[in-house]
């Protein structure tokens, strides 16, 4: 009795585990896919107008502010459309990215991701990461100064018209140098430069020629427009985020904003916005103190910003004065994140892939599945060797689960009559049987190892596939072209036989189907239960698994189906060595045999 309430018990959590995870997870990672679709198909439809977007300054206080959230709206006297096709630019064609500068306001508002596509169609359009005024969604980055409380000078804002040096787009060759002059004695000179992945250097050097010091604040700030549209994962953090010095990563929701501007004091980090798989980030110079600020504003429309304030700067008559920052704006891929933590001394800027609490798990996994697709050109392949590889790792555990599994097989007929000798005294029942179990050396829970081993394997390779961009529109083989997404395929249109799209809830694909079979499979090694209750779970809980493993992510179908086949060679190889007998075939039959009336019921 015991055992089957333990066994009913361990399915109904798992299937609980299974539809919540289906709930919390796969169902709003689709809604969200869609909605993010839809959105960057808008963000291309407009990403040949181009416009700056006006930031309203703030009024100079005790400290002052690098400019509030932007409000909507375009420069007077002109609709934001027209604006946006009659403002002047300078292109931006690197390795990978693509895109424009604004020269009114100096602003770099439209990068594209050249690697990235909406879809699994190469033919599909890029990614769009920043977008102009007239935009669904606009997102840039400025850089650029502000007056010290109560000045006065004029400086280069968001209807500056900047003049560049020479022609030719910014490359990761070739840097853009662009200059304003206040007619007060103040020339800007603005250096803008890009590496072969994702960083801006952006360098401004003020030249004084009046006959007072200038004192002005260097500031950076992204701002974004708009309601932006998030996963809503509590394993997976969208948006406002940063390292800021000492005080280590802050992970902001857009909601949290609303409440009130976060401010900081720091020496070291960066900050910014991220999405799942792109974020866009300001990297102050990393010895330079600098007040931090996450905000937001309704006025217009909602806008969220992020941006720091350096310590003044002051340019003397006849002297010059520089300042520098960094933007990253792209695709949050492994090892250029690394590289820019390790080689470019950003602080701490692994942390904006989002690891989670256990990325003692995540990580090597991802680099295991990562040296291994370096080696075979395939993240599918690389999932099922390693596979084998955690096979191999827990085979001391999973041999003697598997050993102790088939010595309670060899004692099920001391069991049972054990069972049918004290079956009017339970207590004096258990006694015995765990008396039998020790003599025996036999952990009744063996049964539960391999798969609590499997848990944590299967949490990591669900948030390496979840989280990292590597994975994403990651091709297996055949239908497979994405291992980050569900299998495409479904048994209700016969696998696209009939031309029908069913809803999402009948969506079981081809490799939803082989995992349940290789369950069902691993499961008929044992003969069916005696036990009616049993009897029910083991015949109904492969179909349940394969339902709710069916809107996963492919890859971790495959991984489980893959898991199964290699459990199932591993059982059967030790329970002919302790000497059970393994008929497979007719424990299926045994499952499908219709069972003789009750003659107690007739």
């Amino acid at each position: 009795m015991m055992d089957t309430r333990n066994t009913i018990l361990a399915v109904v959590l798992s299937i609980a585990v299974l539809l919540g995870w289906q709930y919390f997870f796969a169902r709003p990672q689709i809604e969200a896919q869609r909605a993010n679709q839809a959105t960057q198909q808008a963000l291309t439809d407009n990403k040949d107008a181009a416009a700056p977007l006006p930031t309203t300054s703030a009024a100079p206080a005790a400290t002052p502010q690098p400019g509030a959230p932007a409000t909507a709206g375009a420069p007077a006297g002109a609709t934001q459309p027209q604006a946006s096709r009659d403002a002047p630019r300078v292109k931006i064609d690197s390795e990978r990215l693509s895109g424009s500068i604004a020269l009114v306001g100096g602003r770099i508002d439209d990068v594209s991701l050249k690697d990235y596509r909406e879809t699994v169609d190469p033919k599909s359009p890029e990614i769009v990461l920043f977008a102009p005024i007239d935009s669904p969604q606009p997102y840039y980055a400025e850089f650029g100064f502000v007056n010290a409380p109560g000045g006065s000078m004029k400086l280069p804002d968001a209807s500056t018209q900047w003049t560049p040096e020479g022609e030719g787009p910014l490359t990761s060759e070739k840097p853009v140098v662009l200059t304003w002059d206040n007619g007060a004695g103040l020339t800007f000179r603005r250096t803008i430069s890009l590496d072969k992945d994702y960083m801006f250097t952006i360098r401004d050097t003020v030249a004084n020629a009046g006959g007072q010091a200038a004192t002005l604040f260097p500031y950076a700030l992204i701002s974004r427009r708009g309601e932006p549209h998030v996963s809503g994962y509590y394993i997976l953090h969208e948006g406002p985020i940063g390292v800021i010095g000492e005080q280590g990563l802050q992970e902001l929701s857009y909601k949290n904003l609303t409440e009130g501007p976060k401010t900081f004091k720091a020496t070291g980090g960066w900050l910014g916005i991220t999405d799942k798989y792109w974020a866009a980030t300001l990297i102050p110079p990393q010895e330079t103190p600098y007040a931090a600020r996450f905000a937001s504003t309704t006025d217009g429309g909602k806008a969220y910003q992020t941006d720091y304030l350096l310590d003044p700067v002051t340019v003397q008559p006849g002297a010059q004065a520089e300042t520098s920052g960094r933007l990253f704006a792209g695709a949050k891929q492994v090892a250029v994140v690394d590289r820019y933590e390790t080689d470019g001394g950003v602080r701490k800027f692994e942390l904006l892939i989002d690891w989670g609490w256990f990325h003692f798990l995540t990580r090597p996994m991802f680099y295991a599945l990562d040296f291994f697709y370096k080696l075979v050109g395939n993240f599918g392949v690389a999932i099922l060797i390693v596979t084998v590889l955690v096979k191999l790792l827990f085979f001391p555990l999973a041999n003697k689960s598997y050993v102790s599994m088939s010595k309670m097989k060899l004692v099920q007929p001391e069991m049972a009559k054990l069972r049918e000798r004290f079956k009017d005294d339970k207590a004096k029942q258990q006694q015995e049987l765990m008396a039998l179990y020790k003599r025996e050396k036999i952990n009744p829970l063996a049964g539960c190892l391999p798969i609590v081993v499997q848990i944590p394997v299967f949490f990591s390779l669900y948030k390496v596939l979840f989280i990292t961009i590597e994975m994403r529109h990651a091709p297996f083989f055949g239908w497979i072209r994405d291992l980050a997404a569900p299998d495409p395929t479904t048994l209700f249109n016969l696998f696209g036989l009939i031309p029908w799209t069913p809803p999402h809830v009948l969506m079981i694909g081809v490799w939803p189907l082989i995992m349940g079979v290789t369950m069902f499979l691993q499961m008929r090694l044992n003969p069916t239960p005696t036990d009616p209750a049993q009897q029910i779970v083991f015949t109904w809980m492969p179909v349940f698994f394969t339902y709710l493993l069916a809107s996963f992510p492919a890859g971790l179908v495959i991984y489980w189906s893959w898991n199964n086949t290699l459990s199932i060679i591993q059982q059967t190889i030790i329970m002919k060595r302790q000497g059970v007998k393994v008929d497979l075939l007719g424990n299926i039959r045994e499952t499908f045999r219709k069972k003789p009336a009750d003659p107690a019921k007739t």
